[in-house]
Parts: structure tokens; C-alpha cells; sequence
């Protein structure tokens, strides 16, 4: 991985924002995700991540933090002891840069310790990548939680992008496991990523899948845009 969201994220940081990030995915077109939105504060946050953030207690882990505006946010207004990780090197310089008081480089699947509330915002289950990853995803996530802890995360049901077909259903390819497996692609000032896969996950299956793994799942939040926010706990 050519880490193209981090350099792009510290290049804003260290003032050098000439454009934008480009994504794509498998099934829609390029479209542009301005660098700003990715230091947002709290107020300019969705209503799904603010509900979030006040949800949070104890310790907390942000998993993917990206730019770190979550774990400022907790740490600087909520005055909670947060840990933000991503496995981009460079966006984790930015945290620091920003402020962020305990930020490192790391793997989740790797990643070691004990947390009241683990976050996994901007589709954060979608680094599992495929649905058949998603046991052992949260299995894991399950055995970093204290007891009373909390998993928050968030993600988008995106079979309405589907089309339908003659009998009133869903078209979707025969060569997909699940519908909300898909390609993302990213590129920025003229480089192009590795592709990776993302998944977004319908509730329902994210339910089945934490009562699988000995997790209830609660539905705190539905969105504006077929998106919503979910709490899993022990």
C-alpha cells in the first residue's frame, strides 16, 4: 500500500492541501472527499458520530482514527484517556501533530490491551474487508473489552445502489458473497492505491454476526442515508 489517505492527511496537516482525495468503488463512480471533512470538528460531524462520542466512556480506543478529530474531540472536550490507532504511519504523525496524546501505528488484529470503549467510526467494520472476515474481527474486538464494555460502530446499508430487476429485486453480480463487499479505490495528486476491499454491513447481518460471537448488538441510531449506529456489548 502506497498509503496515499495518510500522505494526504499530513499534507493538509503541514499546510500543503492542494487537492483532494478520489475514491471509487466497484460499484459507483469516482467522486472527491475533501481533506477538510477529515478535520472536522464536532460540530460539523453527522449526528451518527456525535451520538458516538457522547456515548464513549473510560478508556478508549479509536481504531482507524484517520486524522484524529474523534480522539481530539474525547481527549480535549470529554477529558476521557484515548488511544488512537490506524495503520498509516503518516496519519498517525498528523494525530500527533494535531495534538493527540497517545497515538500509534498498529494493526487491530494484532493490537493488544483492555478498553471500555472501542470505536469504529466512518464505516470502521469495513477494514474486514469480506463478511466471512467479520467473526474473527469481532471476536478479537470482543476479547480487548473490559467487562461492561462497549463496542460503537458505525455503517451503511447499500443495497438501495443496487438496481432491481424484472421480479422487483435486487440485481447483484453472482460472482459476490455478500452485497456490500466491494473494490475501493483510491488516488491522489496523480497516484493510484492498490485496491483494497471494504465491506458495509446491513444491520441485521451485523446482528447475527455479534450474537454469533457472544456480543449483543443494539441499534442506537439510523441515518439520513441508509446508515446507521450500532453499540455491541458483552
Amino acid at each position: 500500500m502506497k498509503d496515499l489517505f495518510g500522505k494526504a492527511i499530513l499534507d493538509y496537516q503541514q499546510g500543503n492541501y492542494t487537492e483532494d482525495i478520489v475514491t471509487a468503488t466497484s460499484i459507483s463512480e469516482e467522486d472527491s472527499l475533501p481533506l477538510p471533512y477529515l478535520f472536522r470538528s464536532y460540530d460539523e460531524m453527522p449526528l451518527l458520530e456525535q451520538t458516538a462520542l457522547q456515548l464513549a466512556k473510560g478508556n478508549v480506543l479509536d481504531v482507524g482514527c484517520g486524522a484524529g478529530s474523534h480522539s481530539l474531540y474525547l481527549q480535549n472536550e470529554r477529558n476521557l484517556k484515548v488511544t488512537a490507532i490506524d495503520v498509516s504511519e503518516a496519519a498517525i504523525e498528523a494525530c500527533k501533530l494535531r495534538g493527540v496524546q497517545h497515538a500509534e501505528t498498529a494493526d487491530i488484529l494484532s493490537f493488544e490491551g483492555k478498553f471500555d470503549t472501542i470505536l469504529l467510526l466512518m464505516n470502521g467494520a469495513g477494514m474486514c474487508g469480506k463478511l466471512n472476515k467479520i467473526s474473527p474481527f469481532l471476536h478479537h474486538l470482543k476479547s480487548l473489552l473490559t467487562d461492561g464494555g462497549q463496542i460503537l460502530v458505525d455503517s451503511s446499508d447499500i443495497i438501495y445502489m443496487f438496481d432491481e430487476d424484472e421480479d422487483g429485486g435486487k440485481w447483484i453480480s453472482s460472482e459476490t458473497d455478500y452485497y456490500g463487499e466491494l473494490l475501493y479505490y483510491v488516488s491522489y495528486k496523480g497516484e493510484q492505491e492498490t485496491p483494497f476491499h471494504w465491506l458495509y454491513i446491513d444491520y441485521n447481518t451485523l446482528q447475527n454476526a455479534a450474537h454469533a460471537c457472544g456480543l449483543q448488538c443494539e441499534l442506537i441510531l439510523e441515518g439520513e442515508h441508509y446508515d446507521y449506529l450500532a453499540k455491541l456489548s458483552v
